[in-house]
């Protein structure tokens, strides 16, 4: 069965974004960054791949699911991830890019992707849907950044209380500061 990955930035105090959605803070430079491009090339959008030179293998993703605030915040590139199959969460009606699916159920969508063959499913964001998915996420690949936001957009946005459990896999440190914490859905998390 394919997995669905939640692979995000996130400040020390857990947020994915400034109140106003903008992640630029997070570090793009440093050591950790050429592992993470040659290891996640697949959720890099094709506007960055093309300015660095880099085709996405296609082996660790095949299709994308992400919120509909995370796919307008550059209303220039309305196709972000040409390399993949786009998926956009929306609870009303949107226009968007010629051959990208917008769904009002993103937990039925992902169920249904899960049961295909293919590669993961990279959960791009935002919190708010990373909230509802939370209990068909499989794996977390969190980019912890040594950066207090103090206010933002949290990892899980404002999903209710409902704890569920995740194993660590592994661990990475950097020079740049930046830790890659990698965990599992625990085995009676899973569906």
């Amino acid at each position: 069965m394919r997995e669905l990955v939640y692979y995000i930035a996130v400040s020390i105090d857990g947020h994915i974004a400034a109140p106003d959605g903008a992640f630029d803070r997070f570090l793009m430079e440093g050591d950790h960054a050429p592992q993470l491009t040659e290891e996640f090339a697949d959720a890099i959008p094709g506007v960055l791949l093309d300015a660095m030179g880099v085709r996405a293998p296609l082996t660790r993703f095949d299709t994308v699911i992400m919120g509909w605030d995370t796919y307008t915040l550059d209303p220039s590139n309305p196709n972000p991830y040409p390399h993949l199959r786009q998926i956009v969460a929306s609870s009303r009606e949107r226009e968007v890019h010629e051959g990208i699916e917008v769904t009002s159920d993103p937990v039925a969508r992902v169920r249904e992707l899960k049961a295909e063959d293919g590669a993961g499913i990279y959960l791009c964001g935002g919190g708010g849907l990373a909230g509802t998915l939370i209990e068909e996420i499989d794996r977390l690949v969190l980019k912890r950044n040594p950066l207090a936001f103090g206010d933002g957009i949290p990892l899980f946005g404002h999903a209710p209380y409902r704890p569920v459990r995740f194993d660590p896999v592994g661990v990475r440190v950097f020079g740049s500061g930046v830790v890659v914490e990698e965990y599992v859905r625990a085995p009676e998390e899973a569906a």
